[in-house]
């Protein structure tokens, strides 16, 4: 087997395990990955055609393949990083390189002219594979695999615009498609062996996108959109911890829904998904760019409050339940205007977040019993208290 047809082995079975891994990436919904999927089984197709022999409609054939891979390959990437996937130069760009290939194949031959537009072509794609994946990485997200791509489709690019000059301007010559001279075989070497670990930055991409699913799954709640309990109590108890050593004041709020059973049971769980995802929505937006928001229960969401007394932030949730209160129904055809109960407390020094929250919980049911729809700030919970009881005996009474 000539050393050509080695390194075309290679490809075929780089792409063949591309082809199968990305497959199973499929049920997924990984963006991109459908269409690194059909590029790399266009990728083993063209280098498998090539094992076959150097005729004119086979390198034809296979030049135009590689060309469409190579297109698909950097659609993929753009798709996978949600940026804009394609462009109409780009079509009619490929569309001229394919007609001169046919032209440098069938009317004028010229090996060499077909060598430096293929490698050109490729140059440009794997160039723009490494800039898009560089300039649109996703932040927050570890950067490993994505240099690791970078990285692997710069090199390979280099490759091919090196090899694309030194056939245009006569560096390099060939007199058959693929002949095995040692200049050729190097430059079939290096694209070559930049293929696999392309094919495997690709892989390492769609499983940091899963995984990036999975974190946000185990930190927000996903109907809501706000972080999900375990994550908000992690997040609370930082600031908790960066509170106290600054001596800096925090105050927390446990916020809940009014009658939300009875919306379930009237009008169904779906109209009660509304609501939470309409109250969480207004809380989300209303809130200052350092409160942390969380939903710790059916109905029950938490507001951590940093530098606010506990004054400070009953003003600020009182804000938040007359924006809700107000919002109007959220209810498609349906009259229901949510309102919220809210219990605050402040952290004084030796609280947990365990008890200043069940302080502010305490508070809560105390606005509850007191008629809905107000704020109970922990301070003024046992005046309340009294009041709601005197009115009842009060009634009682007059009953």
């Amino acid at each position: 087997m000539s050393i050509p047809a080695v390194f075309i082995s290679i490809a075929i079975l780089s792409c063949v395990m591309s082809v199968a891994v990305l497959g199973s990436l499929f049920q997924a919904h990984v963006p991109g990955v459908r269409l690194w999927s059909v590029a790399s089984g266009l990728l083993a197709l063209t280098s498998a055609l090539l094992l076959t022999g150097t005729s004119d409609i086979v390198v034809a054939t296979s030049s135009s393949l590689l060309l469409v891979a190579s297109l698909l390959g950097v659609q993929g990437f753009r798709q996978f990083l949600n940026t804009r996937a394609s462009y109409a130069w780009e079509y009619a760009a490929t569309a001229f390189i394919l007609a001169l290939l046919i032209y440098w194949t069938f009317v004028s031959p010229h090996v060499d002219a077909r060598s430096a537009l293929v490698s050109g072509f490729i140059a440009y794609v794997r160039f723009n594979i490494g800039w898009t994946v560089l300039r649109y990485r996703p932040p927050g997200r570890p950067k490993y695999a994505y240099y690791f791509v970078s990285i692997a489709a710069s090199l390979g690019a280099v490759v091919h615009a090196v090899r694309s000059v030194a056939y245009a301007l006569g560096l390099a010559h060939e007199r058959m498609f693929l002949e095995p001279t040692p200049l050729n075989v190097l430059f079939l070497g290096m694209a070559t062996l930049t293929l696999p670990s392309l094919s495997v930055g690709m892989v390492l991409l769609a499983h940091d996108r899963l995984a990036d699913r999975m974190e946000r799954l185990a930190t927000y709640d996903d109907l809501t959109g706000v972080l999900a309990r375990r994550a908000f109590i992690a997040r609370a108890e930082a600031v908790v911890a960066a509170a106290a050593a600054t001596k800096s004041p925090l105050s927390i709020a446990i916020l809940d829904i009014d009658n939300f059973k009875g919306v379930n049971d009237r009008y169904g769980h779906a109209s009660g998904d509304f609501v939470l995802a309409h109250v969480a929505s207004l809380i989300s937006r209303s809130v200052r760019a350092n409160d942390v928001v969380g939903r710790i229960g059916g109905e029950e969401f938490a507001l951590l409050l940093p530098l606010a007394s506990r004054e400070e932030a009953g003003r600020l949730v009182d804000r938040l339940r007359d924006i809700v209160a107000t919002s109007g129904s959220c209810v498609p055809n349906r009259d229901v205007v949510p309102t919220l109960s809210a219990g605050v407390d402040a952290f004084t020094q030796g609280d947990t977040l365990a008890s200043v929250m069940a302080r502010a919980d305490a508070a809560l049911y105390v606005a509850k019993a007191s008629g809905r729809n107000c704020v109970v700030v922990a301070s003024d919970q046992e005046a309340l208290a009294t009041n709601h009881r005197n009115r009842l005996d009060t009634e009682a009474a007059n009953g």
